[in-house]
Formats: C-alpha cells, structure tokens, sequence
C-alpha cells in the first residue's frame, strides 16, 4: 500500500487512542477505576528494614480527577494502613478496605473531594508481601549482609505501595528510600553509582510507567561501567563476571535503536540479582533485573540481554492495557530480542535461537489446555501469572511470518510507526489488529485468516515460518550416526545452542548405559551453562539416571529461576516415588524461593495430585 495512505491511515489511529488515554478502561485485575480518578505521580518515602522485613512510610499520589469523583480505590495486598490525608497532615479522610480477591489482594477505599489533587497514605508493608524477597546474607555472593529485591509483575506491585495496579494506568513517580549505612539502593529510575555514608537514597522516573514496573534492590552493590549509556550493578564477588558476561550491552542497545528507533529511557543499566529472583530478567526501566545463571562464563546466554533491551520498546514504552493482551508485550519482545541478535551475531547464529524458542513451545503446546494455546485469552477471574508463556514464541513467530509476507522493509517501517505512535501509552489487541489490518489491507483474506488462527485460535498453525540451522544438522547428523553405533567425539566443539539441540533430540528410551556413555565423555550432569544442565537433567530424570538427582538437589537448592525449577520438579514428579522425592526437595528449599518460585512449583505439585487422582 503506498506509503502515504498508510501513515494517515495510522494518524487517523493514533488521535483515536489519544482521546480515550485520558480514561483508561478498567482492568479485571484490578480494583481500581482509573475511569473515574486516576493516579498521574506516585512520591514514595519509605525506610527499609531488614530486622523486621518490612517497608515502612508513605506513598503520596498525584490524581487526577475525570469525573467528579469523591471517592479514590487504590489495590493492596496485605498492606497495614495507617492514616490517609489530602496533602496535608491536618486534612485527614477516611478510607476502607472493602473487597479482597485471591491473587488480587483487597480493595481500598478512599473519600476525596471532588477538587482533590493530592492523596498521601501512610503505611507498612507485610512481612510476607508478595513483592518482597528478603534474602539472608548466606544466600548472597558475599555472604556478609542481607540483600531485598522486588518483582512486582504481575499484580505484586500492590503488596509494597498502594495504588493503581493495573498495566493500563502509567504514571511517573519519585521517591526517597532510607537504607541501614553500608547498603546501596537502587530503583527502576535515575540512580547512584556510588554508596550514600547516610543511607539515604532519592530516585526520579521522569518517564509515565505502569505499575509492573517499579522495582526496588537494596544490597552490597557495586557498579561498572560498560558503554555511555550501558553499565552493570552487581554485588563486588560478582562486579567482575558480570561485566565481562554482558560486554556487549553498548552494542546491543545501539543496534536496537537503528531497528526501532531512539531509546527513550537515558540509560540502560544492569543488576545481577542473588539467585533466590524468580526469572532470569525483569525489564525494569534504566535497570533490567537479571538472574545470576546467565554468568556462563562464555557469553552464550545474552540473548536474554537482548529480550530484557527489547522490553525498552515493547513494553514499556508501547503497554499491554491488560494482562489480557499479554502477547503485546512478549511476543513482540521476543521477535524484537531475535532481530537484536542476528543483528549483532549473524543470521546463522540466531536461527539456532529461534529453533530452540521453537521446540520449548511445541512442549508447552502439550502442556496446557488448547483455549490456553491462544495467544489472546480472556484470564479474567484468573492469576495473571498463570499467562501460560506460548505467547512469548508464538507471538515471535506470527510476527516472523508476517515479516515474511510483507517483506522486511515494510514490516520495520511499521514496527517503528507502531513505538512512535503509542509511546508511553498502552496498546490491546484489538488495536494493534486495527492497525495491521490498516497497513496491509482491510478485508485481505489472507491476513485476516492468519489473524483468526495465530492471535485467536489454539496451538501453532501449519504455516509457521520454517527455519533451518545448518549447525542443527550437524548435530542430528552425528547424533544419528553415534546412535547407529559410531564412535563419541572427544569434542564436538559445539556451542550451548547445539548442545541444548543435542539433547533435547535424544531418544525418551535411551538406555542409562548409553547416557551414563554421554556424561561420562561431555560432563553434561555438571555443566555449568544453566540452559544446557537443565535440558540434560530434564532428560535423565525421566530415565531414572541416579546422579541427575544429586545434581538436580544442588541445582535447585542454589538457585530460584522459576523457569528451570518448573520443568526440573515437573519431571522429578513424573512418579509417585519422585514425587514424594521432589516434595521433600522443595520442603527444604522452600525458603529460599521468591514467593512466584513458590507458587509455580506449587503449582507443579497440583497438576501431578490431579493427574494421579
């Protein structure tokens, strides 16, 4: 379509979604009515403390009140309310907890007037809060002082700052964090690179964000720099790794912006979290939060770098509006992360990524219910953090076919009206769709039948894009021949991706005389990339391999990814002794979890109960 007609096309969009940005629609995981009033700037002022675990002070919010309002409903989750004021001490108001919710916490209730700008809670937060991980020295790098992180998505936020927690309601906020001395704190902000003596710290987020997105770390942190825009937080034993692992932040940043346009964030910083956080990154604006088991040591694992970069656009620049519309944010990102990596390390590189994106979601295809398999699903009166994860690569690989349809050239040229347009606003499905079909023809049959089977209808169509490695070949080929009864190389000089590629292509019914034959030649039951141990233990606790259980103990008593905790307690559990086994193993490793660890390998438990029913 010419090139003209399509950007008026877009303008006529953007001004719609313009007009309605002042009243986001509610959101099924949330209490509050932003429609009604909602939240413009968060101001926090809070101190830490370690001895009781809690947060403790005020939140003061901006409002904004649309409708004559007089009254603000804010979320919360187990939060102990002190007073409510309007901006002043001696304008007290009266407030209520009036609904709670599994999953969602309670709703709280506040009387404003109708010319009401300013709301200031004081509170504490629980011991427990879902956010929170309070981590005990022994579980740190340096083992000498205690370390707190946050991961308020997806509905988290609400258990350590009462507000709006819905990802359609963007805010820009400040805050004052008081520290014990000899502690750094950081946020999702503008932050320090050096120690405060006093402990106190203060932060700007001058940038609208959603709620997701704020993150507090509060530990003994170091600092490095790693470009003009890019550096690395991490505690000193780990300051080293770390920088040397993720090298190549400047690069990437600066190939995403000739992909998407200019990053709108200042910088990109880094932290490498102690092991207890649940997912190997969290794309907290100007600080990504990272799992320490992507320091492999060889730089084989950045491509979560790029995932967490990507989020700078899709994400948090362009929001899902809710948690509904999911794939928005991961599908686009993951296609993004893709695009990041063949631009930095080759087209052959990446296509290896991409299979393995691929053949992770033919498993969880087998995993979850076919309605689940979608990628847009209602998940109303659900845990939003049940959001099976075949949004991240199906939504990769829709975007991927219709990159492969409409051409490369065309398809960026749209990706890059698409972040300009709604930057720092929130975008569903429907209006993305409205847009695609904008772009690339109204009524086109082709399009709109991939729309009705890849967003709205279950499983992976029959036409994904095909991809072919030809390092992937070289693998199935000699794996074949060493099945057929050739000799093991001594050393295949492989990357993680084709050993990954590897052993995921071994035969369910490998004997344990032959995979006691692959451990002993490649030392696959003590590999110290995450990725590969995880695939290969995966296997071998099926087969009943008895040192994958002793590596598997060490493993997941050291670290807290949910991501490779799941598939690992999941195979363990696949009978009714290595249930029982895997109950004890959690028993014991329970406090070291995050409370999302926690609840996902809880959840790992019922899907065995029910199966053996």
């Amino acid at each position: 379509m010419n090139r003209t007609v399509r950007c008026l096309g877009f303008v006529l969009i953007a001004a719609l979604v313009v007009g309605c940005s002042a009243a986001p629609e509610r959101d099924p995981h949330s209490f509050s009515r932003p429609d009604e009033v909602v939240v413009r700037h968060l101001s926090l002022d809070l101190d830490v403390d370690f001895d009781t675990r809690t947060l403790s002070g005020t939140a003061t919010l901006t409002i904004e009140n649309l409708t004559g309002a007089t009254a603000l409903w804010l979320d919360t989750w187990d939060l102990s309310v002190d007073s409510v004021d309007l901006g002043s001490e001696d304008a007290t108001t009266l407030y209520r907890f009036v609904e709670a919710k599994p999953h969602l916490g309670q709703s709280l209730m506040i009387d404003i007037e109708r010319d009401t700008t300013t709301v200031r809670v004081h509170y504490s937060t629980a011991p427990t809060a879902q956010a929170l991980m309070w981590v005990e020295p022994p579980q740190t790098a340096g083992g000498q002082h205690p370390f707190l992180l946050s991961q308020s998505q997806t509905c988290l936020a609400r258990s350590w700052i009462p507000l709006q927690d819905s990802p359609g309601v963007r805010m820009t906020y400040d805050a004052t964090i008081r520290v014990p001395p000899g502690l750094m704190a950081l946020m999702s902000a503008e932050n320090p690179t050096e120690m405060s003596a006093d402990g106190v710290y203060t932060f700007d987020m001058p940038q609208p964000i959603p709620s997701y997105l704020l993150a507090l770390a509060v530990g003994d942190i170091a600092f490095q720099s790693l470009g003009e825009r890019t550096g690395i937080y991490a505690e000193p034993e780990v300051i080293e790794r770390a920088a040397w692992e993720f090298a190549d932040a400047q690069k990437m940043l600066e190939a995403s912006e000739e992909l998407y346009g200019p990053y709108r964030w200042g910088r990109y910083d880094m932290i490498v979290l102690p092991p207890a956080f649940p997912f190997g990154g969290m794309e907290n604006p100007r600080l990504t939060f990272l799992t320490p088991t992507v320091l492999a040591g060889d730089r084989s694992l950045v491509a979560l770098i790029a995932h967490e970069l990507a989020h700078s656009w899709s994400g948090n620049l362009v929001t899902n509006a809710t948690w509904n519309d999911f794939w928005l944010n991961e599908g686009f990102t993951s296609y993004f992360e893709y695009r990041i990596m063949e631009a930095l390390y080759g087209r052959e590189h990446t296509e290896m990524l991409w299979l393995l994106g691929q053949g992770s979601l033919a498993g969880l295809m087998e995993d979850e219910d076919p309605a689940d398999t979608r990628l847009r699903v209602d998940y109303t009166g659900r845990n939003p953090d049940d959001v099976p994860s075949v949004v991240y690569d199906k939504g990769a690989l829709f975007l991927r076919l219709l990159e492969e349809r409409y051409g490369r050239m065309e398809w960026d040229a749209f990706l890059q009206d698409y972040f300009e347009r709604y930057a720092f606003g929130t975008v569903t499905t429907e209006i993305f769709l409205d847009d695609l079909r904008a772009a690339f023809g109204d009524q086109d049959a082709w399009l709109e039948s991939s729309i009705e089977r890849w967003v709205f209808g279950p499983g992976l169509p029959d036409d994904a894009p095909r991809i072919v490695s030809p390092a992937f070949a070289e693998v199935e080929q000699y794996l074949a021949t060493w099945l057929g009864g050739g000799p093991l190389f001594v050393d295949p000089g492989w990357s993680s991706h084709q050993w990954v590629h590897f052993v995921r292509a071994l035969p369910e019914d490998l004997s344990l005389e032959r995979i006691e034959q692959l451990d002993n030649a490649y030392g696959l039951t003590d590999a110290g990339n995450a990725e590969v141990l995880t695939t290969w233990l995966v296997h071998t606790l099926g087969a009943g391999y008895e040192p994958a259980f002793a590596s598997m103990e060490a493993f997941v008593t050291s670290m807290g990814r949910a991501k490779f905790l799941v598939p690992l307690y999941r195979a363990l559990c696949e009978t009714p002794k290595g249930c029982t086994r895997a109950s004890e193993l959690f028993d014991r490793a329970r406090p070291s979890y995050h409370p999302v660890s926690v609840g996902a390998v809880e959840r790992v438990f019922a899907a065995a109960q029910g199966a053996g029913s």
